[in-house]
């Protein structure tokens, strides 16, 4: 990667210095120069989307949702403004707040667990954690429901590429009825976790920040969550490392214990393609459940690439139908040499969910995602930003 953008930066646009002396050189020249410049930043981020594919949003919005609109997408947006979007945004509120005070009541004269400096009510147990679970399946799905999700297509694949044939059947059917301690998935958009939520209401790693925000916080304190900071290079990373492994051996080991979603690729997709998984989903050595999502559409794209959150919420809030279809693969059960090497173990996983939800298996990651985004929020600094990743 890092020899693919020295070539791409060892081509700097060539412009033609005009004579200071020379009032007609500099007059017929200022405007090429310019012209040359543009053009140049233009055929620089086309080679930086051929690059990296895995980030660029290819919807009628195109990149950064700023893209030329036509007359009747800007119509039909007109009408979403001033129709769906405010009672959207009024029904999305409504349940968001109905939820945060269910979970306000049942965790009344409860005490966090404050285990490993992290704080959540996950442990909470008989009918307060039922309602909890229940009433956030069913409210994370009217949600979907209330913003353009109407149905969803879910498919359950058999066993065939994830058991080994000479398995007998009831050692099959003994094998599917073991509990999976993760859900691994790919990862699009914020949506993921509602549709999960929706399905199954497991726990999922989240940046420290959410467990602070209005509603939110206590939402993810209800769920479980595993509060990280991104950026920490401190012996606490190593340390989140391991509650994930514990969480994720625990729930294969206690039906009561809520599962962990995990999304290893650690940053989102366009949807069409599958980067390197990390291996925090398969330390444990558990067996866990491939989940693929993919969301169809005709006009905006909703997954989150490239686009800022709020400029997100309002084209998503403005469509009048979302669609998105599961693909649930069995319980994938690791060898012991998988579970000897749990980076044989991911990559093992990773092949077959692309070859399942026919994605495209790509090796760049988060940084080179923030190499496009930097492009694409300033192009004047995109020679810079490449010379600083070649560096």
């Amino acid at each position: 990667m890092g020899s693919e953008l020295k070539d791409l930066n060892s081509k700097p646009a060539k412009t033609q210095q005009p004579d200071p002396n020379d009032d007609d050189a500099s007059a017929k020249d200022d405007r090429p120069l310019l012209k040359s410049t543009a053009s140049s930043a233009a055929e620089d981020i086309q080679e930086l989307e051929k690059k990296f594919a895995a980030f660029v949003r290819n919807d009628v919005y195109g990149s950064l949702g700023c893209g030329k609109l036509p007359l009747k997408e800007k119509l039909l947006l007109g009408i979403a403004l001033v129709t769906l979007l405010p009672l959207r945004l009024l029904l999305v509120m409504s349940i968001l707040v109905l939820y945060y005070l269910i979970c306000k009541i049942f965790t009344l004269c409860s005490a966090p667990n404050l285990e490993e400096e992290q704080e959540d009510y996950a442990h909470l147990g008989g009918c307060r954690r039922a309602v909890i679970l229940q009433s956030g399946r069913y409210l994370s799905r009217l949600l979907l429901f209330m913003v353009g999700f109407y149905w969803i297509n879910e498919t359950h694949k058999d066993s065939a590429n994830t058991q080994d044939n000479s398995k007998t059947e009831s050692t099959k059917q003994s094998e599917e009825r073991v509990r999976p301690g993760a859900i691994v998935s790919n990862h699009l958009s914020y949506l993921d976790v509602l549709y999960h939520m929706s399905s199954s209401f497991p726990s999922f790693v989240a940046k420290k920040s959410v467990s602070k925000l209005p509603l939110v916080g206590l939402i993810g304190k209800c769920l479980g969550c595993v509060f990280v900071q991104r950026e920490s290079k401190s012996s606490d990373f190593k340390g989140v490392a391991g509650i994930v492994t514990d969480r994720v051996r625990n729930a294969h080991q206690n039906e009561l214990a809520p599962m962990m979603l995990l999304f290893p690729e650690g940053t989102t997709t366009n949807g069409d393609f599958l980067l390197p998984f990390k291996t925090g989903a398969f330390l444990a050595g558990a067996p866990v459940m491939p989940v693929i999502l993919r969301y169809s559409y005709r006009r905006f794209s909703p997954a989150w690439e490239s686009i800022s959150g709020v400029r997100h919420v309002v084209f998503l809030l403005c469509q009048f139908v979302n669609n998105l279809e599961v693909t649930r693969l069995p319980i994938y059960h690791p060898s012991q040499q998988e579970k000897d090497n749990p980076k044989l173990y991911a990559n093992n996983v990773r092949k077959l969910m692309a070859a399942e939800g026919d994605l495209i298996v790509s090796d760049i990651g988060l940084a080179e995602k923030r190499i496009y985004l930097a492009a694409l929020n300033g192009n004047n600094r995109l020679p810079s930003v490449l010379h600083q990743k070649n560096d």
